[in-house]
């Protein structure tokens, strides 16, 4: 795994639809401002929330901010996706899939909505096994060849399919995606039980194993679990409902008040000590400070262990 400096992500997927431009101005204008690099957004980006049913608000909001502020492309750097976005509005099951048409398509399309000519990463969104692996692969590594996307990963991947891409991609003579990107929280879900949202993928050791072994970057997300861990509003879905989360959750609130830090700046201090770049939504400024402040609470092995033991 690369540990070098993990960073907080700030993901903007309702950029757009749930969020205005003004307000997600505000945001990334204070995320700059903390000292904030990285934006994660995607091309389908929130097609479900969009009354156009199909995606590319987030990534029309973040060029817009570009063109307002001169000299930010040269502060921030910007990560997308392909994948996912319909290509009949409203139909999902349309989504664009894999294939290099539609891997260079979506990352065309997304240049123009950003008003960039690169991306400094471009994920994989999720498989998509209807296509041949090795042209995936072959699409990808064409665009880092000709300077369109500066690294490449994949999110919500089997780590056995990253794996086999890499290996591809060392036959054909082209860069390896060497990135991951998977949902991953202090809290854990039941042993075997689904996800309500079909599309994630939990992080698991095998995926840890393979990132450390190789130096992969590992972004999580769902990080702070929709507000969860602050909002008795927001409760954790049914899933999460087991003995080792009210132990974690207790071990939480300690640690919180060892550190005089809330509970989300620790579960963001947890993943950066594990080397993990957690990405972060906001829809207010103060929740990106508060965001941007974990990287100042020190979580130690001490800290690491007892939560282990939670669990």
């Amino acid at each position: 795994m690369n540990i070098t400096d993990p960073q907080i992500i700030l993901g903007t997927m309702d950029f757009g639809t749930r969020i205005v431009p003004a307000q997600a101005f505000e945001i990334l204008d204070s995320f700059v401002a903390g000292g904030g690099v990285w934006l994660d957004t995607a091309n389908c980006y929130s097609f479900w929330t969009d009354p156009s049913g199909v995606g590319g608000a987030s990534e029309r909001v973040i060029g817009e901010w570009l063109r307002a502020r001169p000299g930010a492309r040269d502060t921030v750097r910007i990560a997308t996706k392909v994948r996912h976005n319909p290509l009949v509005p409203h139909r999902p099951e349309s989504a664009e899939g894999l294939s290099a048409q539609a891997v260079h398509a979506g990352v065309e399309a997304s240049l123009r909505r950003l008003g960039v000519d690169h991306v400094d990463l471009l994920w994989a969104h999720a498989e998509d096994r209807t296509v041949p692996l090795e042209e995936t692969v072959g699409a990808f590594g064409a665009l880092v060849r000709d300077g369109v996307a500066l690294r490449i990963g994949a999110a919500n991947h089997a780590a056995w399919r990253v794996e086999r891409a890499r290996s591809l991609a060392r036959e054909q003579g082209v860069e390896p995606w060497t990135a991951l990107q998977l949902r991953h929280s202090l809290v854990q879900p039941r042993p075997l039980t689904p996800l309500a949202e079909s599309g994630h993928r939990l992080l698991t050791a095998e995926d840890v194993d393979l990132a450390r072994s190789e130096e992969l970057l590992v972004w999580s997300y769902t990080s702070l679990m929709w507000g969860s861990y602050v909002r008795a509003d927001k409760p954790l879905p049914q899933t999460y409902d087991h003995p080792g989360t009210a132990r974690v959750l207790a071990a939480l609130d300690d640690m919180a008040n060892e550190l005089s830090s809330t509970r989300n700046q620790v579960v963001l201090a947890w993943l950066m000590r594990q080397g993990i770049n957690p990405i972060v939504g906001a829809s207010r400024v103060e929740q990106i400070e508060e965001a941007l402040a974990a990287r100042r609470v020190r979580v130690s092995d001490e800290h690491l262990a007892r939560f282990a033991q939670a669990r």
